[in-house]
C-alpha cells in the first residue's frame, strides 16, 4: 500500500513532527512496508480463534491483603535519619 508523501506531512503534523524531503520520502516508504505487512496478516485464517488480550495465558499473581500488625508512630520516627516530634525531615529539594 503506497502512502503518499501528503499523508506523512499530514500524520507528522498530527505528531507535531517536521521532515526533510528525503525523511519524508523514506517514511512514505517504511509506513508503506509496515501497511503491505499488516495486509498479509489479514491474509490469515483467523476464524477458529478466540480472542484474546494477552499472548500468553497469564493469571493473578497478586497476594491476598492480610492485615498485620503496624509499626506505630514513635517507632517510625526512631529509626529516621532526622526528625521532630511528628515528622520526618529531609533536606530541602526545591528552592
Amino acid at each position: 500500500m503506497a502512502i503518499s508523501r501528503d499523508e506523512v506531512r499530514h500524520i507528522a503534523s498530527l505528531a507535531r513532527l517536521r521532515f526533510s524531503d528525503d525523511e519524508e520520502q523514506q517514511m512514505a516508504e517504511e509506513m508503506g512496508k509496515i501497511l503491505d505487512y499488516v495486509d498479509k496478516l489479514e491474509e490469515l485464517d483467523t476464524s477458529g480463534i478466540p480472542p484474546m488480550s494477552h499472548v500468553l495465558d497469564i493469571h493473578n499473581v497478586f497476594r491476598e491483603d492480610e492485615v498485620e500488625q503496624r509499626i506505630d508512630h514513635e517507632d517510625a520516627l526512631r529509626n529516621a535519619p532526622d526528625a521532630d516530634s511528628d515528622y520526618f525531615r529531609v533536606p530541602k529539594v526545591i528552592e
